[in-house]
């Protein structure tokens, strides 16, 4: 019955979960989807006020300025023909006849010089309103003057009945379809950025989604989740990283489970060592002599390298021993761990070659150097049966390097993939007699990371191996 609600919660749970993710989704969804139709309806508001702008300024001038023309263009013609005639016959009033019928409500008026009307388009068009027969004086309109040799001898008065921004109907009809076709226009853009801003919000909350169910895979305990985001837009370099994370993330958990268990196993093999010894002796099976007391000793020895092992490891990866940047000698530095090691060397039966360029410096801990290139030596002594060791210190133009070369048993690529790993021996060298406990080259590692440097391995099954350190070179 406990198992069966257990489930029933855990189910309520992920529905709830999922539930409020796609409340969220559909929450951004609207949300961009008003983002686009306020900056849709925004923009045609903008547009709507500068097409209002030149409509009421600029356009209006412009049909002034054509009204203005039409009438100095009469005026000229009038004053040709009256030169002929000298008076307003009807063929010379017959061009502000004509000018009256070119535009459909449109009036014309001409004047003699003293004022006296000669002809009124409202007389000649019984389709005229009452408005055309007012005085012309008195209407916003353009006027001209008649010229005849010289003296002004009328006057021509064009004006558009019932507008006194002089736009004839013709204008003011293209005007009102001008905002009936804005507006229109506003519609549709309202209605395309409406759909638009859905098909974005919702592209985009596609791979989010995916990375939102990624993280909470991820928080219920499955480290193998991924996002499996592709592109090269930012969405998908963010789920790229975040995949990248979460591989980091599994890939330090494996290795803590896997840390946990080597050190348990490197723990136990001394403890079970000590402890069927001392009950041997307690139980009166072996003598408490110093024979069996010194292999105690030796077992609580290594207890002791291990843990100090583990302890300085563990400083180093969490940066909490003191780090000093001094201007280094790189060839003075080595010659102290070559003096100190050459006995070790010629103990263990190998020769030991040491060459090194002078005069080559870096900028670093001596005493953390000192230790990485000591356990090198002494890496490559435990695993190098018979034959040499070759210590080399030189540079290039930008990197000084610290190269340990051996004879011995060598690494396969596989191998040197997995040599800096913690507890790893390789798998013919895996006694623990020789006294190596597998955590020397990841202390190495972990202090030419310190120095912003690098280690190379290079080596070939039987036939030895190589480890490089590169660290930044300083005048």
């Amino acid at each position: 019955m406990r198992l069966l609600m257990r489930r029933f919660g855990h189910s309520i749970r992920n529905a709830l979960s999922k539930l409020r993710s796609v409340v969220i989704g559909v929450e951004y969804t609207r949300r961009m989807t008003v983002y686009f139709a306020c900056i849709a309806a925004m923009t045609a508001f903008i547009a709507v006020c500068v097409v209002s702008i030149v409509w009421e300024q600029y356009f209006n001038l412009y049909t002034r300025d054509n009204i203005q023309s039409l009438a100095n263009a009469t005026a000229q013609q009038i004053s040709r023909s009256y030169d002929n005639s000298h008076s307003f016959s009807a063929s010379t009033l017959a061009t502000a006849d004509n000018a009256a019928r070119l535009y459909a409500g449109m009036g014309v008026m001409v004047t003699d010089a003293q004022g006296t009307v000669v002809y009124n388009s409202a007389d000649h068009d019984r389709h005229h309103s009452t408005l055309a027969r007012v005085v012309p004086a008195r209407v916003n309109g353009a006027t001209s003057p008649i010229y005849s040799n010289g003296k002004i001898v009328g006057t021509v008065r064009l004006w558009i009945e019932g507008s006194d921004t002089l736009l004839r109907n013709a204008d003011k009809e293209f005007r009102s379809q001008s905002y009936g076709a804005m507006m229109c226009s506003t519609l549709i853009a309202l209605v395309l950025a409406s759909l638009l801003g859905y098909l974005f919000a919702r592209n985009l909350m596609r791979p989010i989604k995916r990375m939102r169910e990624t993280a909470m895979q991820l928080k219920e305990g499955n480290l193998s989740a991924r996002t499996g985001l592709k592109g090269r837009d930012e969405v998908s370099l963010l789920g790229r990283t975040f995949d990248d994370m979460a591989s980091a993330i599994e890939r330090d958990r494996t290795m803590e489970r896997r840390l946990t268990t080597d050190v348990a196993h490197e723990l136990r093999t001394p403890l079970m060592a000590i402890q069927s010894t001392v009950e041997a002796m307690i139980d009166k099976v072996f003598p408490a002599d110093e024979q069996h007391l010194v292999t105690v000793n030796t077992e609580v020895q290594r207890l002791g390298r291990l843990v100090d092992s583990l302890l300085k490891l563990s400083r180093l990866e969490n940066r909490s021993v003191p780090f000093k940047e001094d201007r280094l000698n790189l060839a003075q530095l080595i010659d102290g761990i070559i003096s100190t090691h050459k006995s070790y060397v010629h103990d263990a039966g190998l020769r030991l070659h040491y060459h090194a360029q002078h005069d080559v410096y870096v900028r670093g801990d001596g005493d953390m150097l000192r230790q990485a290139t000591a356990n090198l030596i002494s890496n490559a002594v435990r695993y190098t049966p018979a034959g040499s060791v070759t210590v080399q210190i030189g540079a290039n133009a930008t990197e000084a390097y610290i190269a340990v070369r051996d004879t011995g048993v060598g690494l396969s690529p596989e191998e040197a993939k997995m040599v800096f790993e913690r507890f790893w021996r390789a798998d013919e060298h895996r006694s623990r007699a020789s006294g190596g406990l597998g955590i020397g080259l990841s202390v190495v590692r972990e202090i030419i990371e310190r120095h912003h440097g690098r280690i190379q391995v290079e080596g070939e099954k039987g036939k030895g191996a190589c480890f490089t350190i590169f660290l930044p070179r300083c005048s």
